[in-house]
């Protein structure tokens, strides 16, 4: 078996940065390949400004934010088209205001199916998703029914599950397999991870499903919700855990590729979703760090640095967002290249 089927990771994941202009502009992608996004999130780099997620099922012009609990906002300026390499943009200050530099990461689904769900009160769903990838966004409605099953078209077990109520003010919900079925954090706050049989049902997803209880910030019968699912993918996408240790010379993570990008979260204790890219720091060390939770600019203080390697990152501070003594973190990981490609060629370090 080969060991990836991903040789050129930017054909289903691209960092992308721009410059505003307060206008309009195309923003084109910069890898290899051409990639139509579906999931576009922005966030701008040299000012403290909301993070701006659009997809494909809610539609362009349609924001959330990922440090918010606001309902979706409307702005007819913003992300204007999906466009076949990248997108378009209005003048909307939150992805394109003059002279702030912006960074986007962009995910490739595409493959669309609608139906109903099950489990309780059958309500129906629309996806877009791409199984070669591993990856989906899920539109539902909730029916505050323990058990309510959703359809998510990963074509595996996903790894990682995003939800939101984008039509409500609630939270954000994330699910973690090294968290697992008994525990979520909120991608909107520094929380650590919380214990509650009422979220993800203590069910682990399925290769087709993934089930939920009846708390509101997921299944409550007025919401409408959007779920991005992450499924693992060798050689393309990783999604793990490990422990800190308090020391500059911190923990390898293997991850079986040379990392695009790098989120992670600290799980016992409070602290900020850190958010990392080798487009934005080109060598090691990479400096140049965002957080989920907050609006705050890029932060690229020397508490903060990591190395990406062939084969995964390795930390080089001590900082408890990343690396604290003894504590337990989750990371989601995508590829710019993988370690071993299709036909055996070995990948390089930076």
């Amino acid at each position: 078996m080969a060991y990836t089927d991903i040789d050129d990771p930017s054909a289903y994941f691209q960092t992308t940065l721009h410059t505003g202009n307060g206008s309009t502009q195309s923003v084109t992608n910069s890898g290899n390949s051409d990639l139509q996004p579906d999931l576009i999130w922005i966030k701008s780099r040299s000012e403290g400004e909301q993070h701006s997620w659009t997809d494909v099922i809610r539609g362009t012009d349609s924001q959330i934010h990922s440090e918010g609990t606001n309902a979706q906002s409307t702005a007819t300026n913003s992300v204007t088209a999906f466009g076949s390499d990248g997108f378009s943009l209005g003048a909307d200050g939150l992805v394109n205001k003059n002279n702030i530099t912006y960074v986007s990461w962009n995910w490739k689904a595409g493959t669309a199916a609608s139906g109903n769900t099950s489990g309780g009160t059958a309500k129906a769903f629309s996806s877009s998703s791409n199984a070669t990838a591993g990856f989906s966004i899920v539109k539902y409605i909730g029916n505050d029914h323990v058990g309510h099953l959703i359809p998510h078209g990963c074509g595996a077990v996903p790894s990682m599950i995003i939800i939101r109520d984008y039509a409500n003010t609630r939270a954000w919900t994330v699910y973690h397999k090294n968290t697992g079925n008994t525990h979520y954090l909120a991608l909107n706050t520094t929380a650590a991870a919380a214990d509650s049989d009422n979220v993800f049902n203590d069910t682990t997803p399925s290769s087709s499903v993934f089930t939920l209880a009846d708390n509101s910030t997921v299944n409550n019968p007025s919401g409408t919700y959007i779920a991005y699912c992450f499924a693992e993918k060798q050689g393309y996408s990783k999604f793990g855990g490990y422990t800190g240790n308090g020391n500059a010379d911190g923990p390898f993570i293997y991850t079986g590729f040379k990392p695009a990008f790098v989120m992670t979260k600290v799980t016992d204790a409070a602290d900020s979703w850190t958010l990392w890219d080798n487009t934005r720091d080109t060598h090691n060390v990479v400096t140049s760090m965002l957080r989920a939770d907050t609006n705050q600019a890029e932060d690229t203080s020397s508490s903060y640095l990591v190395d990406f390697l062939s084969n995964g990152f390795k930390w080089r501070s001590a900082d408890g967002k990343q690396n604290g003594s003894g504590n337990a973190y989750i990371y989601m990981a995508f590829a710019e290249n993988p370690f071993v490609s299709s036909t055996g060629v070995p990948g390089t370090a930076r």
